[in-house]
């Protein structure tokens, strides 16, 4: 049996989700699954530099911190496992994304934790470096995991969207006609933005199943600002992140709304993160979605976006065989195998790339 690893931190910044899985075909297996939180200070750094808040030293002391990290995440789910070290071909690491700029005249995406400090410290083969041959071919260098949606997602009798709802939100449409191309893209924020706020107000990382934002009320005069941003109505292909959608972005909307209690602001930017989705879902009859991410975990956002979807059902990937939180890992452990086997690991109709590529550059044990 081949194993593979899959590591993922995204633009939530909490910490790394690692999954050891193998693949069978069209069918897959989890043997294990941890989650590794990113020390506080260390959070703190990355949040920094990704505001660009960091100097060429400071990004490759992190570089290296982080990658570290990675491969702690890595020997514990080795360990979490009854896997023999010695079957995992690779680990897919995704590394922690500082900036992503997939527009203006040089585009560029940079992802830290170095892949060769994995692997020296794994002794196994890791590829990393994925966003970067997709956007050299004119992609948007995300989101990649739409390729791993449709091939094991895909259906001969449901439209699916596959809905992924990590620091920023991304949707995979997967039609049952398989003559349809499938599509995706970045909608805009989704934990990113309230978990931002939190900190800021309440010194806390994050919501706890989204009790703050239930005490405040919408301020529909702020969504209304908030939903004029440029992005939402920008046609496909598109990806998003930090840069665009953060603190200060926030705090500017909400100075032109003074005396507003911090609780609305946060309830104001759960129902922005709904209503961007909601309007950006392909218009297809009786489509399903199915949310993976961190923010399923939230029950007051997954309640507001089932009323928001209604009468259409909403499910997770759990309903698929594969649990909310290990979607991502996952894709990226898959996308390793892709890199060793020669094959491709993009859809450019949905980052926006001349063709298929091989995506990762490979650190061999």
């Amino acid at each position: 049996m081949d194993a593979w690893i899959g590591l993922m931190s995204g633009t939530s910044m909490d910490g790394i989700d690692a999954v050891l899985v193998s693949f069978n075909g069209h069918s897959l297996e989890v043997h294990a699954a941890k989650t590794l939180s990113y020390p506080d200070d260390l959070r703190h750094r990355l949040l920094a530099v990704s505001q660009n808040q960091g100097t060429p030293d400071e990004i490759g002391e992190l570089d290296t911190l982080t990658g570290a990290l990675f491969a702690d995440a890595a020997c514990q789910v080795i360990e979490a496992s009854d896997v023999s070290p010695t079957s995992i071909r690779a680990i897919g690491s995704h590394g922690q994304t500082i900036r992503h700029q997939p527009s203006g005249s040089a585009p560029f995406s940079i992802q830290i934790g170095n892949p060769s400090v994995i692997a020296e410290r794994t002794g196994i083969t890791t590829v990393a470096d994925f966003r970067r041959r997709d956007m050299a071919a004119g992609g948007q260098g995300a989101p990649l995991v739409p390729a791993f949606h449709k091939a094991f997602f895909n259906s001969d009798t449901e439209d699916r969207c596959i809905l992924n709802l990590g620091g920023i939100a991304n949707i995979t449409w997967i039609p049952a006609d398989h003559s349809k191309p499938v599509t995706g893209f970045d909608t805009g924020p989704a934990n990113a933005l309230m978990d931002a706020w939190c900190l800021n107000q309440t010194g806390l990382p994050y919501d706890t199943d989204g009790h703050w934002a239930e005490e405040g009320t919408v301020n529909q005069a702020l969504l209304h600002d908030m939903l004029s941003d440029a992005y939402f109505s920008r046609p496909a292909p598109k990806s998003t992140g930090k840069e665009r959608f953060n603190l200060e972005w926030v705090k500017t909307l909400v100075r032109r709304h003074p005396d507003l209690p911090p609780e609305d602001v946060q309830r104001t930017l759960l129902q922005l993160t709904v209503t961007s989705i909601i309007h950006q879902l392909p218009e297809v009859p009786a489509l399903q979605v199915y949310a993976c991410g961190g923010g399923t975990r939230n029950p007051v956002f997954m309640r507001e976006l089932e009323q928001a979807l209604s009468p259409a059902p909403l499910a997770i990937t759990s309903d698929l065989g594969l649990n909310p939180q290990w979607v991502e890992p996952v894709a990226f452990a898959w996308l390793a195998q892709q890199s060793l086997a020669g094959l491709p690991g993009n859809l450019a109709e949905v980052t926006g790339a001349r063709g298929p590529r091989i995506l990762g550059a490979i650190h061999h044990a």
